[in-house]
């Protein structure tokens, strides 16, 4: 039998143009692009038209609750847009870029797989072209000038050290790193206090980088960061230590789209990557919109399952930025069904139509979410060897009752070929104009009632419960006079409620916040659901050990 290639052969193995060229797909002259080597380009914020966004056509790509793996996400936004392209539209896929952390720890990059990969899978599962950098000093240059601030004699806003709620971050997995404390060696080495770092998608810098709608709207959110209180308990911000500027500056490359290329030659946009458990879990306003302004059909992905990463895309990108998607394709997996059905992690591969139906309910309940939003969705059912025809079957045919069109997806294994059929789903989606996209909540809702609304409407719960520094947190909430901001719920993705053991449709449970944190720049306020980790540690048998590189520079066991 036949080895099959692994993700990282096919893309070396891959002949890709270069880059001027797929601009040029684009309708862009090379003069227009700012080339990092053959493959990878910057956009200029000046390509977006805002007279085009509502000509052509954003799909959203979203998932059931996932399996700890993912369920394929990527490969299926860019096995769809491979399939558009196929069938004759001209399409364009607008994704995240990878974090580090999970590279080298064990979920792997985020480039997609098999035949529906974008590439340099390397460059873009790495270092890139930078942005992950440029956030990360951004961040901690605002950190440098807190902890100056608080050691000048002459020039302090009497911050008060133990109020400080901003923290440093690293693209790395470091649970070391996660609570330590600074300062110490003297006065000369600035004021001790405890202090910690968060991984770079997590910090605000990255969630506001994702929000921005240009340079001023950069520089204005940036100035609006919340950094803690005085010893009067009156509020801090960035402006007030005039780093808005600086930080701004730091990031003057990092706010241009990045262009690259999928294994077919089609135009990807890739551009931010904030995780959707604790933050929006969506690309970038401005790649979005780029993409939209270049393209007929624009497909682009939200993290982890439709209760987060697509309640935030439509919640809080689309209503801030005006956007409206025309249809939603969810990926479901035969797989991420039987975990819901009562598999385990060693029978996830075994065919059980009993336990496919057993956990059909959990996407039931998000082709159910997608239609609050008034959106038509479209299930993608993201193929695995292990799949079962009857199981898909089923699938098909339980959909179909729900007036869902549920359809194979095979672009792992074939490319555009094996997404042309999803293609043709979506375009009819499309096209029927059912779509007429409306937020699931008022922003002006007092934040309680935005949180009961998501909480009941799109988790299923029964209700909410609040701890004792959630209500402290409230309280801050109402004298920080940012009551109209969006919640972005930080919530454990491996459940529709707040106990990740809870899998398929839970029923009968209330959800519990436990704190808040404010990004006030990025314009939300985040309710903690559980606890959330935002830096994570490495597994015992981290990815990397797998990793290697030879004297000609060819990496291997990069995935």
């Amino acid at each position: 039998m036949s080895k099959v290639p692994s993700d990282l052969e096919i893309a070396q193995s891959a002949k890709l143009q270069h880059i001027s060229k797929i601009a040029s797909k684009l309708g862009i002259d090379e003069q227009n692009i700012e080339m990092y080597g053959h493959y990878k380009a910057k956009l200029p914020l000046s390509l977006i038209d805002e007279n085009k966004l509502k000509n052509n056509n954003l799909i959203l790509v979203t998932a059931l609750t996932p399996t700890p793996a993912g369920e394929g996400k990527t490969t299926v936004s860019i096995g769809l847009t491979e399939g558009l392209n196929k069938i004759g539209k001209q399409a364009t896929v607008v994704l995240r870029e990878p974090s580090l952390g999970p590279v080298f720890g064990i979920k792997g990059g985020a480039a997609g797989g098999g035949y529906s990969q974008v590439v340099p899978m390397e460059d873009i599962n790495l270092h890139f072209t930078g942005d992950f950098s440029a956030v990360e000093k951004a961040n901690n240059l605002l950190s440098a000038l807190i902890d100056n601030n608080i050691q000048s004699k002459t020039r302090s806003l009497n911050i008060d050290p133990r109020s400080v709620l901003w923290k440093r971050v690293m693209d790395m997995n470091d649970r070391a790193l996660r609570h330590i404390v600074i300062g110490l060696g003297g006065t000369g080495n600035g004021i001790p206090r405890e202090d910690g770092f968060n991984i770079t998608p997590a910090s605000e810098i990255m969630a506001i980088l994702c929000m921005a709608q240009g340079i001023e709207d950069l520089k204005e959110k940036i100035g609006n960061i919340f950094i803690g209180f005085t010893y009067d308990r009156e509020p801090v911000y960035a402006r007030d230590l005039n780093a808005q500027g600086a930080m701004a500056m730091i990031l003057k490359d990092a706010v241009k789209p990045n262009l690259v290329q999928t294994l077919e030659g089609n135009p990807a946009i890739i551009h931010g990557g904030p995780f959707a458990n604790i933050a929006q879990g969506t690309n970038t306003i401005m790649a979005t919109k780029m993409g939209l302004s270049l393209s007929e059909y624009v497909v682009t992905e939200a993290g982890f399952g439709a209760d987060l990463g697509a309640e935030k895309f439509l919640d809080i990108k689309c209503a801030s930025a005006g956007l409206k998607p025309k249809a939603v394709a969810v990926v479901a997996t035969i797989r991420a069904l039987r975990h819901h059905g009562g598999a385990t992690s060693e029978e996830y591969n075994t065919p059980s139509l009993e336990r496919v139906k057993n956990g059909f309910g959990n996407l039931e309940k998000h082709l159910e979410n997608i239609r609050k939003f008034n959106l038509v969705p479209v299930v993608a059912i993201n193929s695995f060897y292990s799949d079962s025809e009857e199981e898909v079957q089923f699938v098909i045919e339980r959909c179909a009752e729900m007036g869902v069109k549920a359809v194979k997806s095979e672009g792992w294994a074939k490319g555009g070929e094996g997404t042309s059929n999803l293609a043709r789903a979506v375009v009819e989606a499309v096209e029927s104009g059912k779509s007429d996209f409306k937020p699931l909540y008022d922003w002006n809702l007092p934040v309680k009632e935005k949180i009961e609304t998501i909480a009941k409407e799109i988790y299923g719960a029964d209700g909410v419960d609040y701890s004792k520094d959630a209500m402290i947190g409230l309280r801050r909430i109402e004298k920080l006079g940012i009551e109209h901001l969006p919640v972005c719920m930080a919530k454990t993705q491996k459940s529709l409620s707040d106990n990740e053991k809870l899998h398929g449709r839970p029923t009968g449970f209330r959800i519990t916040v436990r704190d808040f944190e404010f990004a006030t720049g990025a314009g939300f306020v985040i309710p903690i659901i559980g606890n959330m980790m935002r830096m994570p540690g490495l597994p015992a048998v981290p990815a990397s050990e797998g990793m290697d590189i030879d004297n000609e520079g060819r990496i291997t066991g990069l995935s």
